[in-house]
């Protein structure tokens, strides 16, 4: 089956969706809610190892990650070697990088069986100039990215491997419970080498700091599932205080 008949047409109602707070402005009329049903026009299955989008496609429209979990990714070497630029989950819109120059820069690559809903940038722009609260929204969510960037420039620059990984795990958790999921376990969907990738490290660093975060009691892992045991011990580990002292 092609991936074009695996699209569904249907509207996606956001104003029944669980994760509208998550992805839309909150207060909107019911009015104004039904006119961003209209916006999104499909939602789209992404299979587990299947691009979203590569590096040079054209840019048309932002996804809202409805399920699933996705990394994005450039080619950084001539030789065709990976660098992971991030992780994504339910609830998170992907796709900014294509507004600057309307062409993506990077690869978004599901790490499991995934369901986006499609927002043409055209119509967000349209019904942002009719709804201030979507567009302050939007720059929120850019705001947010930067950060995020700004984040991953401090722990390249300034931290070592064991903090590194410590704000990893805290972030994740972070966002992961702020979508209703638990506070102390979680899934990992990536593999050590994205983590490893993503952070700077190698994977046999991971795979050492981990162990010794296992040893030390602080968080349990049984394959790919983890649990904090020792929460404050992880928050210890990454403390940004320490390393501008």
């Amino acid at each position: 089956m092609s991936k074009t008949s695996l699209i569904q047409d249907y509207k996606t109602a956001c104003s029944n969706c669980h994760l509208r707070e998550l992805c839309l402005p909150v207060g909107l009329s019911p009015d104004d809610l039904q006119k961003l049903n209209n916006i999104v026009k499909t939602r789209q299955p992404v299979l587990k190892g299947e691009k979203l989008f590569t590096e040079g496609d054209e840019f048309n429209s932002l996804f809202a990650i409805h399920t699933g979990f996705f990394k994005t990714s450039i080619t950084a070497t001539d030789d065709g070697r990976e660098q992971v630029t991030g992780f994504q989950m339910t609830g998170e819109i992907i796709g900014l990088d294509g507004i600057v120059n309307d062409l993506h820069t990077c690869n978004a690559i599901a790490l499991e069986d995934a369901d986006v809903c499609v927002l043409p940038f055209e119509n967000i722009e349209l019904l942002s100039r009719e709804f201030p609260a979507l567009q302050r929204h939007m720059h929120k969510i850019m705001s947010r990215e930067i950060v995020r960037e700004n984040e991953v420039i401090m722990l390249l620059g300034t931290m070592q491997a064991e903090e590194r990984l410590a704000a990893f795990l805290l972030n994740l958790f972070q966002r992961s419970h702020m979508r209703g999921f638990s506070k102390s376990e979680i899934v990992l969907r990536m593999s050590r080498q994205d983590i490893g990738s993503y952070l700077g490290i190698t994977l046999e660093t991971v795979s050492r700091t981990f162990s010794k975060f296992c040893d030390e009691g602080i968080i349990e892992i049984k394959q790919r599932y983890v649990r904090i045991i020792k929460p404050e011990a992880l928050k210890e580990i990454f403390n940004p205080n320490k390393s501008c002292q």
